[in-house]
């Protein structure tokens, strides 16, 4: 197959990271959610540094032999590139941001330096600098007699190059310990000036080397590797939470992948810096914005007045198909329910737990963890449910990336309780969102199982898009009974009855599905794939997709971020298309659909079609089978096809293009808001189901057939 229909993984995340700057930069999006959009492009910058860019350097220390295998590239050659690619986005995210912070400015909200301060804002940071930093000052010398100090992960340091005759003398003062980041200066009205806490000391810096002429500063940070896996570092004298703590502990200490200074500073300069830290100087990075950006969602809450330079508040809201009088169990009895985060509220969800963990005749709860948020009301149901005398079976993932600490506090606290917890099988992490609560009913068990593609995570449940299936469907129940029996044995299972779960029984099933869309195409019928996911590696999967293509089936795909499938190359990939949306909130869940009409195949799944989803992970997808529920997520998908606002389609030079044209403009995930608020709960139900609708673009436009299909 020709390279041409392959991108690379990292080269195509920064093409995604660049529609999040793109959102920085438009001008449509309220002035502090484009700064927001610029932080977040920040943030997402450095965890690719710390995970990608740290196991490609690792690769390229051990031979720079393992080459991408589909663009054959060797890691010292992705490295290039992205280096080169970063660069130059660099340049835009500094001009993305000073055209924010411009406009800020004429509102009122103002970052200041000191050159700008007025004499009574003079007076007030000399005082905070004499009674809040001055005393908690760590500064250190650096020359060829003193050995380099530790620069901590993503730490912000001023840099000063000090006049010396004996050679390059380096003075470095921290900005990260103990400091509050935003100084605040005081006003007499509505504006808000603040100053960053490195741009103070950076002004204060000769006080702090008072025996030293500077001669040039700047700020520095430094990113280090993440790359280090629980799997293989694992001390068998320690347990799975203590070897989490020592890998935690060890990872704060990798090696330095990236360097970021605020100005251009001398060669020697540079020099001594590239030489002492291990750096080439491509690894270096010169940035005119402030190098961290988390600051911005410190700042948001002290511009709350200026409503206008945020998103209208929007919040989720009770799904149509929940009835708030009556108990969950009962509605869940009588009909499959799916919740559509963030549109909808998770509270169903957690009323569930709520009344399984109160309910007398519930026998278990089980649950699979990865990422939880702090405070939880998951962890407080289970914690309750184990106290009422319940059988509580909690796999707690440790090896949830940057999570890891969270979920070491949140498993003590469930041990504590009475849970039993379990930390999954070796060599693969449990991703999977499965929820299985067990009731006694006469003399019989009855399941209630949960799946959904996000964490159980009720805050970023309010901004990430996800889907939750609740089902009382007992061969859902089952095959949820086998994965959580094979994962309390430090196994995974091999066949199914109705779900489908990776490492063995997703990746082989989904090529199934695609196979038989080929089979039909090549008779004369009409193929179908769509697609909802983060992110495409897996080259089986996208081999077969290609396969599909050339075979006739059209292959519909809205892909947020990676894809490594090049989409419309004439011959290979033409009937394939390819979509990117980045708006307001994250797109996060992931649908697969098969066929169309009465032979049509729908499931959600939390797995993307990666490899490290499909072969590495305990995933699970669902099949939707109420037609309710399936006409609901057809439209949702439709939807996002056709949205003409904030989506981006992949054209067949690997590059990405806005979609416009002459239809009515539509923006998906404002769609799916108004559609959320329209839809006011039904206070009573009599029947188990209500009347069926048609969904939105069923109405307007008819099913899924060609001669209705809109062209981007």
């Amino acid at each position: 197959m020709s390279k041409k229909v392959y991108d690379n993984r990292e080269l195509s995340w920064l093409k995604f990271n660049m529609r999040v700057l793109e959102e920085a930069q438009d001008s449509a999006v309220p002035l502090m959610e484009r700064l927001k959009f610029a932080s977040i492009y920040s943030s997402n910058l450095d965890e690719f540094f710390q995970v990608r860019v740290g196991a490609l350097t690792d690769q390229r220390l051990i031979g720079d032999s393992e080459k991408d295998n589909k663009t054959r590239l060797r890691p010292s050659e992705q490295l290039s590139e992205i280096y080169s690619r970063v660069a130059k986005l660099a340049d835009r995210k500094d001009k993305a941001f000073h055209t924010i912070q411009r406009e800020l400015e004429v509102k009122g909200i103002s970052r200041r330096s000191f050159k700008s301060l007025s004499k009574s804002e003079q007076e007030f940071i000399e005082r905070y600098w004499a009674y809040e930093i001055e005393p908690m000052v760590n500064a250190v010398i650096i020359d060829r007699r003193h050995p380099f100090p530790f620069l901590g992960n993503k730490e912000l340091f001023v840099c000063a190059r000090l006049a010396s005759k004996t050679g390059v003398l380096i003075g470095l003062i921290s900005c990260t310990e103990k400091f509050e980041r935003l100084v605040f200066l005081p006003t007499e009205d509505s504006s808000v000036n603040y100053m960053l806490i490195e741009d103070i000391i950076s002004a204060y810096a000769d006080r702090v080397f008072s025996s030293y002429k500077i001669e040039e500063r700047c700020i520095l940070r430094l990113t280090r590797s993440a790359d280090i896996s629980l799997d293989d570092d694992f001390d068998m004298e320690l347990d799975a939470r203590q070897n989490m703590s020592e890998l935690i502990s060890k990872r704060k200490r990798l090696r330095p992948v990236r360097l970021q200074l605020s100005r251009t500073m001398p060669d020697d300069t540079v020099s001594e810096l590239s030489s002492r830290l291990e750096l080439s100087t491509k690894q270096m990075f010169v940035e005119k914005s402030p190098l961290d950006l988390g600051y911005v969602f410190a700042l948001c809450p002290k511009c709350s007045q200026y409503s206008e330079m945020f998103y209208s508040k929007r919040e989720p809201q009770t799904s149509r198909m929940i009835d708030e009088t009556r108990p969950m169990m009962a509605q869940i009895d009588e009909r499959d329910l799916l919740l559509s985060y963030p549109y909808e509220s998770i509270k169903p969800f957690l009323r569930l737990l709520d009344e399984a963990a109160a309910d007398p005749d519930v026998v278990s709860m089980k649950m699979t963890l990865y990422r939880v948020a702090k405070n939880s009301r998951v962890i407080k149901a289970l914690c309750t449910a184990a106290e009422n005398g319940k059988e509580v079976f909690v796999l707690v993932e440790l090896r949830a990336r940057f999570d890891e600490e969270n979920n070491i506090e949140q498993s003590r606290q469930l041990e504590e309780a009475g849970c039993r917890v379990m930390y999954g099988p070796a060599g693969f992490k449990v991703h999977s969102k499965l929820c299985l609560i067990t009731k006694k009913v006469g003399k019989e068990l009855k399941y209630y199982t949960q799946i959904g593609t996000g964490n159980y995570n009720e805050k970023t449940a309010e901004l990430y898009t996800d889907l939750s299936l609740m089902t009382t469907n007992q061969d859902f129940g089952l095959d949820a009974c086998d994965v959580f029996r094979a994962l309390s044995l430090g196994e995974t299972v091999d066949s199914m009855r109705m779900l489908w779960a990776a490492p063995h029984c997703l990746q082989n099933r989904a090529l199934e599905m695609m196979d038989n869309e080929i089979r039909i195409a090549r008779a004369g019928g009409e193929g179908y794939v769509g697609l909802k996911l983060n992110s495409l590696t897996d080259k089986a999967l996208i081999d077969k997709l290609i396969e599909c293509s050339q075979a006739g089936v059209r292959v519909e795909m809205v892909i947020r971020g990676i894809s490594c499938l090049v989409a419309g190359i004439k011959g290979v990939t033409e009937n394939v298309r390819i979509v990117s949306i980045v708006g307001r909130y994250l797109e996060h869940g992931r649908i697969y659909i098969f066929g169309e009409g009465v032979r049509q195949n729908i499931y959600i799944s939390s797995a993307d079609f990666m490899t490290r989803n499909t072969t590495r992970r305990v995933e699970i997808a669902a099949p939707v089978l109420a037609d309710d529920l399936k006409e609901r997520i057809l439209d949702y998908f439709k939807v996002q096809l056709s949205d003409n606002v904030k989506a981006r389609e992949q054209l067949s030079d690997r590059s990405y293009v806005h979609v416009r044209n002459d239809n009515v403009p539509l923006d998906a995930q404002k769609h799916f808001i108004a559609e959320a608020y329209a839809n006011v709960p039904l206070v009573k139900q009599s029947a188990p189901a209500p009347e069926k609708k048609k969904g939105f673009f069923a109405r307007l436009f008819g099913r899924f057939g060609k001669k209705n299909r809109q062209k981007p």
